[in-house]
């Protein structure tokens, strides 16, 4: 039978008590065969008594956490059957548990695993009941990239918050606190239990491909204050929060989905700038760390990557952090983990280095065979695979994966996506626009004098599941807010006929707002906006990714950082410019002058207001 039920028809249902019961029978009686069965978590004995009777063959699935196509656990569209078949040999999600027993899958919006909270409730209970209907079955361990901002795999209806270099510009702990505890609540509600966030990354680099704005900022302070204000939040409402990317990703030129960056910090300077937010998210209690596929000599000369390296995973992270949770890696589909092994040395030398979870690996069967002949043939021993499936175990169980697997209808629609969270939401965005540049006090824009907005600028593609695009969302508020706002979408090169319509339809407008998205000294969104300036309209530049736009606009008589595009971000925008809020965000990073990097334009704790 096809689980393709939605919220809307109201045809999704959560297995029924007879279910649950069978499919739960197998972890029960083994648990029970370690002890007396209690309602409360399984304790260590009877987690190492679930680990003795695992075959070498499960235990090594235990360590995988995958990718799988599909909305369904059973019954995914054709297509997705086909891509599974295509990359993993499998059919469906419960094939790919039943064959290889991992311990962890993760949703993605590419792979069609997170259409909308419903259906995402559905497929979390299908994955649960086809692992735990298994002999030995245990439950899966489901996870998620849903930083916000920029990165979040799961989109509307869901709460959409500010990412978090907008979080760092509000400066709030409590904010971030509350972004941990509301989008927890609503993760765990869809069945999801450990989310890849937060970025721990201390953003140093303004040419950061990769990092930029999904850190909280550039000092590593207030990066501690937030990341275990976000840790606390996310833990509180029963998921498990990550970490990432250990020992650090913020000062890179180069992305490590795409190559192999390097670090070239020096040991002390990565305990003063790098270290102190991965100790804050330890000190707080943090349930798993993320590592990182980058070269850090001043860490280990051997020349590989963080995550394949002993002497930063277990010498650093282990004994000299005293970390003892679960260390996952991160995509092992990233050239920056590939180029110095193959695929089938790579698990092997994650685990050697001190990894628990490998994390979707290119060729699962070539992985995990690999793992399976080290262990057989010695290089690997059984007692360091025991060792981190504890780990992954023992997060299970706090987790409450051993007593309530999962999830109802009822608790996403208490939950997710609420009329309370969505406005939280929007309050903490309203804390975050960061005001740059107000000339002659253009802002806040008056209604009466402007009343005709033209909202030009870059589309690019929605980050998060919003609405999009951004044009269309900055004028729709405005237009909400008051003005007779319309869209032109110019994008991130607009050509020279592009921009002489831009220019044609500003002066029909009374003030024109123009979104801009990393903006370069060469790049043509920089003669847009000099060019509508140069009508004589007012120009309001918002920076919807890196706030670092400001520096190659200096003829724009006013400047916002909004740090993303999302609609929650965007909206607060326009409440800014409107005047119906005063922008209260502070820098997070530094502006260096677009003639003089060396020198600094802007510097962190800048904001203006009204």
């Amino acid at each position: 039978m096809h689980d393709t039920g939605t919220g809307s028809t109201g045809n999704t249902a959560q297995p029924s008590r007879r279910t649950v019961l069978a499919a739960t029978a197998g972890v029960t009686a083994a648990l029970a065969a370690a002890g007396p069965a209690h309602a409360a978590a399984p304790d260590d004995s009877r987690l190492r008594a679930l680990v003795s009777r695992m075959t070498l063959e499960e235990k090594v699935g235990q360590l995988f956490v995958m990718r799988v196509y599909g909305h369904s656990a059973t019954a995914p569209d054709q297509a997705d059957i086909d891509a599974n078949l295509k990359e993993i040999g499998v059919r469906t999600a419960a094939e790919l548990l039943a064959k290889y027993r991992v311990g962890g899958i993760i949703y993605f919006a590419w792979a069609h695993n997170t259409r909308e909270p419903h259906q995402i409730a559905d497929l979390s209970n299908g994955i649960q009941k086809a692992s735990l209907e298994l002999p030995r079955g245990l439950p899966v361990l489901i996870s998620t990239d849903q930083e916000h901002g920029i990165v979040a795999r799961v989109g509307k209806p869901a709460t959409l918050f500010p990412g978090a270099m907008a979080v760092g510009a509000g400066g709030s702990r409590s904010d971030a606190r509350t972004l941990g505890r509301i989008a927890g609540a609503e993760l765990r509600a869809m069945g999801i239990r450990q989310d890849y966030s937060p970025v721990a990354d201390v953003n140093v680099n303004p040419a950061n491909p990769v990092i930029g704005v999904r850190s909280f900022g550039a000092d590593p302070r207030a990066v501690s204050a937030l990341v275990a204000a976000e840790v606390a939040g996310y833990q509180g409402s029963g998921v498990a929060a990550t970490a990432k990317h250990f020992p650090g990703h913020g000062d890179t030129n180069v992305d490590s989905h795409t190559g192999f960056p390097t670090i070239t910090h020096s040991r002390e300077l990565w305990e003063k700038l790098d270290a102190p937010p991965f100790r804050a998210a330890i000190a707080a209690g943090i349930d798993s760390i993320m590592t990182a596929h980058l070269m850090v000599p001043a860490l280990d000369d051997s020349g590989d990557p963080a995550t394949l390296s002993r002497p930063i995973l277990t010498g650093i992270l282990r004994e000299r952090l005293g970390y003892d949770g679960v260390v996952v890696t991160d995509s092992l589909g990233m050239e920056g983990v590939r180029s110095k092994y193959g695929d089938a040395r790579v698990p092997v030398l994650a685990l050697k280095a001190g990894v628990d979870q490998l994390l979707n690996p290119p060729d699962l069967d070539l992985a995990w065979n690999a793992v399976l002949t080290a262990v057989r043939e010695g290089e690997l021993t059984e007692a360091r695979l025991d060792a981190s499936i504890l780990r992954v175990l023992r997060l299970k169980s706090k987790l409450g994966l051993f007593r309530s697997p999962y999830v109802g209808q009822g608790g996403v629609d208490r939950t997710v996506g609420t009329r309370a969270h969505l406005a939280a939401a929007d309050r903490i965005a309203e804390r975050t626009t960061t005001l740059l540049v107000n000339e002659g006090r253009l802002l806040p824009l008056s209604r009466r004098r402007y009343r005709r907005v033209l909202v030009v600028g870059a589309d690019p593609a929605s980050p998060s599941g919003t609405t999009g695009p951004p044009t269309g969302v900055l004028a729709g508020a405005l237009t909400e807010l008051g003005f007779t706002a319309t869209a032109l979408s110019t994008g991130t090169a607009p050509s020279a006929a592009t921009i002489a319509k831009a220019v044609a339809a500003a002066r029909d407008a009374d003030a024109v707002v123009a979104a801009t998205y990393n903006v370069t000294a060469g790049s043509a969104q920089k003669a847009l906006v000099e060019q509508l300036v140069a009508t004589g309209r007012p120009v309001v530049a918002v920076a919807i990714r890196n706030p670092y736009d400001v520096a190659q606009l200096p003829s724009a008589p006013a400047c916002l950082a909004a740090y993303s595009w999302t609609d929650v971000e965007l909206r607060s925008a326009a409440r800014v410019i409107a005047g119906r809020v005063k922008p209260r965000g502070k820098l997070p990073v530094p502006v260096q002058r677009a003639d003089d990097p060396e020198q600094v334009l802007y510097p962190v704790g800048y904001g203006l207001s009204y």
